[in-house]
C-alpha cells in the first residue's frame, strides 16, 4: 500500500450548502475528486495527460461516511492517502477535516481503462506513482 499523503485545502462556497446551511452530502465526493486531481497534477501525472496517453481512471465505486457537518466558508483539508493497487483497480482513501475535527472519510475505486473500454494494467509511470 502506498504511503503517499496529499493535503488539499478548500473553502466551502455558498453554492455547496443546502437549505439547512450545511454542505450537501454529494459535494464530499467532488472534494475527493478535486484533491485527487490536484495530487496527480502535483506529482506530474495530470489526468489530462494520462487520458492523452490512452489511460482512463473512471470511478467504479465510491463510499463516504459523514461524521460532522461543514458549512459555508469553512476551511477544509482533504487528505488523500492509502493507495493500493489491486490488479487494474486503484483504491484511494480520503479524510475531510475542519481543523482537527474529522468531518468525513471515504474511498474511491478506479479501474484503468483504454478509451475503448478495455481493462489495462497500470502504466509504468502510474505504478511508480503508486509506490
Amino acid at each position: 500500500m502506498g504511503s503517499r499523503r496529499f493535503d488539499f485545502r478548500l473553502r466551502v462556497p455558498y453554492a455547496h450548502v443546502d437549505k439547512m446551511g450545511i454542505v450537501y452530502y454529494a459535494h464530499y465526493l467532488v472534494y475527493f475528486e478535486m484533491a485527487r486531481s490536484a495530487m496527480f497534477r502535483e506529482a506530474g501525472l495530470p489526468y489530462g495527460e494520462l487520458e492523452s496517453r490512452g489511460i482512463l481512471l473512471p470511478v467504479i465505486e465510491a463510499h463516504c461516511e459523514y461524521r460532522k457537518p461543514a458549512g459555508f466558508d469553512d476551511e477544509l483539508c482533504v487528505t488523500v492517502h492509502n493507495f493500493e493497487q489491486r490488479g487494474a483497480v486503484l483504491h484511494v482513501e480520503y479524510e475531510v477535516k475542519k481543523g482537527e475535527k474529522l468531518l468525513a472519510a471515504g474511498y474511491t475505486h478506479h479501474v484503468c481503462l483504454s478509451p475503448r473500454g478495455k481493462v489495462l494494467k497500470p502504466s509504468p509511470e502510474l505504478k511508480r506513482f503508486l509506490e
